[in-house]
């Protein structure tokens, strides 16, 4: 930066500036962090539970072997609560 040279005082009234924009940033990012991550954990909570009672309903039907249901549950919380598809 050429103009930094002829105008030193801009220069550091300019970094420090931005330092202290960072600091006020960074000093957010935790309570946003552990927001967004209680935010997730509790929607593949209510995912998990969703798949549970599907395995409920399927043991409860019988139409099905319970190895089977087994395999309806580890499908549903592999594919739908992760965002993965199958294959």
């Amino acid at each position: 930066m050429k103009w930094c040279r002829s105008v030193p005082s801009i220069c550091v009234l300019v970094a420090v500036s931005l330092y202290l924009s960072i600091g006020k940033v960074n000093a957010r990012e935790p309570k946003f962090a552990s927001d967004t991550l209680a935010a997730a954990h509790s929607a593949k909570q209510q995912c998990v539970n969703t798949c549970r009672a599907r395995y409920r309903d399927c043991l409860r039907l019988k139409q099905m072997p319970s190895f089977e249901c087994q395999g309806v549950y580890q499908d549903c919380t592999r594919y739908s609560c992760t965002g993965l598809g199958p294959g």
